[in-house]
Parts: structure tokens; sequence; C-alpha cells
């Protein structure tokens, strides 16, 4: 099965919605402050690594350690103290970047993402506050899937195409 990378373009996509998304972050009021020293590359950098945790290879860590990619770019959250409004000012920006650049816009590609997102910010924030690095050897880049659904979606039979397992409880 394709993978979500793949299926949203690729790391020429999400390059396109991170330089987006940071073109808005720079002037938005709430997040401007914390990204006011932004390197150039940075939105380069956090879309190789979205490609990574939707499956689209090793774009973030290269051909190097997963373990210190990650422990790399959790370490530049440490100590921001990043705030419930922040997260949720940089969720909104990054969907609705995500319309803009036209990302697939399929129920479960855009679930798999929101999941993703949502996820992921709410770790950053609580990794910022934090004074040490909490990435251990062995740990590694996240990945997300299509989720339960399992897509991509299709115009008929997507929606509970899949039979539900006996052990199924509502």
């Amino acid at each position: 099965m394709i993978s979500p990378a793949d299926y949203a373009g690729g790391l020429q996509a999400f390059e396109k919605l991170t330089d987006h998304f940071y073109a808005k972050v720079k002037i938005d009021p709430i997040l401007a402050p914390v990204f006011a020293n932004m390197d150039d590359e940075h939105p380069k950098h956090v879309a190789a690594f979205l490609v990574q945790c939707f499956g689209g290879g090793p774009t973030y860590s290269k051909d190097g350690s997963e373990y210190e990619a990650l422990r790399e770019m959790v370490g530049h959250h440490l100590q921001r103290h990043l705030t419930e409004q922040q997260r949720r000012r940089w969720v909104e920006l990054l969907m609705d970047s995500a319309d803009e650049v036209e990302l697939p816009n399929d129920p479960e590609f855009r679930s798999a993402f929101a999941a993703k997102i949502e996820w992921g910010t709410r770790v950053a924030v609580m990794n910022s506050q934090l004074d040490e690095n909490p990435v251990q050897p062995g740990d590694h880049i996240p990945r997300f899937g299509w989720g339960s659904v399992e897509g991509p979606y299709e115009e008929t039979g997507g929606i509970c195409a899949k039979p539900l397992s006996e052990d199924y409880i509502p």
C-alpha cells in the first residue's frame, strides 16, 4: 500500500507545505516570537521529518541513526516553554496551509495528517518544558500510517469497506 507521504506527493509536496506555513508563522503575532531566530533551512527540516513520519523513507535521518536524528530534533524544543495557545495556533496555521497548498483532501489522509500533527505538537509542548533530552538509545522517529480506516479514500466502498473482526465490540 502507498504510504501517506507518497500519496501526498512526497518530499516536494511537504516542502511546499512547510515553506507556505512558515511564511505565515513569520508574521503571526502568536508564533513569530517563537520562530524569530529560525534558520532558513528550518522549513525543509520539518518537511523531511514529516515525510519520514509518514513512511516516506529516511528523509530526515538520512543514512544516520534515527536515535541521533530524533535526539537532535527534540533538543531544539528543550527549554522553549511552548504554550497551549502557541500549539493550537501552530496546528491551525498548518492545517490551513495544507488546504492552501492542496495536500490531499480525502478523509483518510487528513485524518492521518491531523493525528500526527496533534500528537507531535503535544509532545513538542511537553518536551519544551524539559531541561534534559528524554530521547534514549533505541528510540526512533515515530511512524504514522493510514490509521484505523487504512485509506486512501475510495469514492465507492471507502467507508467501512474492511469487515469488522469478530472480536469487535461497539
